[in-house]
């Protein structure tokens, strides 16, 4: 996996393998076009990466945007991830006035948010908040919310919310104490990872798996295609290389 640190680097390489190819009528015009879009992902996420990465997406840059997340007296478990999402990205759009080498890039954020009913199960830092969340989980069914927020190379701000409805089967002790010990829980929304160890305790999933994991991908990628963004040309750029 290719972590894009140095964004001025990765934008200067990716110009000078364009020029690098064969010119053909009628292509150069799309690659150069395709070659002005950058895509600035404001997380630190290695899941949201990964997710990304998968459908043939690679930002130019990570910029994880630090901000508080508390949730607000009586806020719904979808505004807050719609809060978090938007500001995230906001947050993000504002640190990069200070870097020329990103201005027009596209800004993607992302919150993921489990709630049972309207009680949010947070991200916990104690094993003991773990444990709690994960017996809330036990047996019964929740929500997971993620919204996306996409600001534009020209500045408009969008926003797209997911639920998916996820069952967990009833855990023992046995399995959540083991659970526990191994640590997967940490800096999870809900405390757990699907993709993970916890993908046993699923007995049920109703809409996007994606979702749960921490980026819904048939949203993204439409909400990338409609705004302009080349994600179909990088598709046709991965069978050029691989056809090499």
């Amino acid at each position: 996996m290719i972590l894009p640190r140095d964004a001025s680097l990765i934008a200067s390489n990716r110009g000078t393998a364009l020029k690098q190819q064969p010119e053909e009528r009628g292509h150069s015009a799309a690659v150069q076009s395709a070659a002005r879009k950058l895509l600035v992902l404001a997380s630190a996420s290695p899941r949201r990466l990964a997710l990304l990465e998968q459908v043939g997406i690679e930002p130019d840059a990570l910029r994880p945007a630090s901000i508080d997340e508390t949730p607000k007296k009586g806020e719904a478990p979808r505004s807050y991830a719609q809060r978090l999402a938007r500001q995230k990205a906001l947050t993000a759009r504002e640190r990069l006035e200070r870097e020329p080498n990103l201005a027009g890039a596209f800004v993607l954020a992302a919150d993921t948010v489990v709630a049972v009913n309207r009680k949010i199960i947070g991200k916990p830092d104690f094993l003991n908040e773990a444990a709690a969340a994960l017996q809330t989980l036990s047996g019964r069914s929740h929500r997971v919310f993620t919204s996306v927020c996409l600001i534009t190379d020209t500045g408009s701000v969008k926003v797209r919310t997911v639920e998916t409805r996820v069952r967990f089967k009833r855990l023992s002790a046995e399995e959540l104490d083991s659970y526990l010990a191994s640590g997967e829980w940490r800096g999870k929304a809900g405390s757990y990872a699907i993709q993970g160890i916890a993908g046993a305790f699923v007995q049920k999933i109703v809409g996007s798996y994606t979702n749960v994991v921490g980026l819904p991908l048939i949203e993204v990628v439409q909400l990338l295609t409609g705004e302009g963004f080349p994600v179909y040309f990088n598709w046709l750029n991965r069978a050029d290389v691989d056809s090499l």
